[in-house]
């Protein structure tokens, strides 16, 4: 069973490198999300449909963690994003993320960051 910062380290690999299926799998089958732009976001499933748009949405993605801050099961990690619209246009912001680990799957996770960088995403 992965620890909590194995759950994380792997989190930020996964993501950074846009393997989206590696990553849904860090999640649990009833896992719960509160994300920023997408609202909540309940089970695994869903979550891996939705993962499956990001290459639409962004031309490139990177979310690089500067803190983190483990105790148990419980984790909050302070990172930056920088990515760019599948348009090409940039996006910078600061973010931190607070999750639940049990067994070794992320449960919760609360996403929060500016939105205004994002706003990107919609304009043509």
């Amino acid at each position: 069973m992965r620890n909590a910062r194995d759950v994380l380290a792997r989190y930020y690999l996964y993501a950074n490198a846009g393997d989206w299926e590696r990553w849904c799998d860090l999640f649990a089958d009833d896992m719960v999300m509160d994300e920023q732009l997408a609202g909540r976001i309940e089970g695994r499933d869903t979550l891996r449909s939705m993962m499956a748009g990001m290459g639409e949405l962004y031309s490139s993605f990177e979310n690089i963690p500067s803190h983190f801050l483990v105790d148990g099961d419980e984790a909050a990690v302070v990172s930056h994003i920088s990515a760019r619209s599948s348009s090409g246009k940039p996006i910078e912001a600061a973010a931190m993320n607070y999750f639940r680990i049990e067994n070794g799957l992320i449960t919760y996770l609360a996403n929060h960051h500016d939105t205004l960088p994002f706003q990107v995403l919609s304009q043509s």
